[in-house]
């Protein structure tokens, strides 16, 4: 009876033994995501490159590269990381689902930081602070200049987008004209198939300088979510942190503002080529 017992005893001890083994291993393989990055050498970063002066295509040295001040920001991050960037672009509707599935490790796409956003993905400290306009025709000015006269119209958007969010709650009864790509939907409101278009300023703006037939009117929504910031799994506080410590260091050197600076002319620049 007593051998039977200490052989019990024996047999449940190495049972403990080697499970917490393998929970220590297992502690020991799993990577925070900041560590993984470093430990592959490049940080893989998702954007939606049709949203000048955020991100877009530019003919540099003779070949299409994905430019913008967004992307200054990530080469940034990526800097101070010491690693290379990789830039994934996709449509900006299905940024967060890639981001939760892993294909990519960051959004930086002019994103807004706001409530339901928040429940699938961690935001940095925001980096960029823009007001939402209405992109309409020139000669269809007069005809917008508060929110009620949007009432019942048909408002573009970009699918997945705060713009989006804007157009169906805020204005009444509108029919809302969805499409992934912003440069699409400023064709839409050219040819009449939508009667206004809801956007960031900075990109109205930009696309005002290449379309003269387009205006911005006097309806402006405020960024409820305070601006634009980077996009990252939940729970990678050490991620997070590193990113902040980027943006803070690009704001107090003024570098930051530059980027948007240089990112508008460049974007004039390649609209008029």
């Amino acid at each position: 009876m007593k051998m039977g017992l200490i052989k019990k005893i024996i047999a449940t001890t190495l049972v403990g033994v080697m499970t917490l083994s393998f929970v220590g291993c297992g502690s020991k393989e799993e990577k925070n995501d900041l560590e993984s990055i470093k430990e592959k050498g490049k940080v893989v970063v998702g954007m939606s490159a049709d949203y000048a002066p955020y991100e877009f295509h530019a003919m540099i040295d003779g070949k299409d590269k994905v430019v913008g001040f967004d992307v200054d920001l990530a080469n940034e991050i990526a800097k101070d990381m010491g690693v290379e960037l990789e830039i994934k672009e996709m449509e900006f509707d299905p940024l967060i689902g890639a981001l939760k599935a892993g294909q990519i490790d960051m959004i930086i796409s002019g994103m807004n930081p706001d409530e339901k956003r928040k429940k699938q993905i961690d935001f940095s400290d925001i980096y960029y602070e823009a007001k939402h306009g209405v992109l309409v025709k020139q000669e269809n000015l007069d005809k917008f200049k508060t929110v009620d006269d949007l009432t019942g119209k048909k408002i573009g958007a970009q699918l997945g987008s705060t713009q989006q969010e804007i157009a169906e709650k805020t204005v009444k009864d509108a029919d809302v004209q969805l499409l992934a790509n912003v440069n699409n939907l400023i064709l839409e409101l050219k040819t009449d198939k939508v009667e206004a278009l809801i956007t960031e300023e900075p990109v109205a703006k930009m696309a005002i300088k290449t379309n003269p037939e387009l205006a911005l009117s006097e309806i402006t929504f405020e960024d409820s979510a305070g601006g634009n910031a980077v996009g990252m799994r939940k729970g990678q506080t050490d991620l997070v942190n590193q990113v902040n410590k980027t943006i803070q260091r690009l704001k107090d050197s003024g570098e930051l503002d530059q980027f948007i600076v240089d990112a508008n002319e460049l974007a004039a620049q390649n609209q008029s080529n």
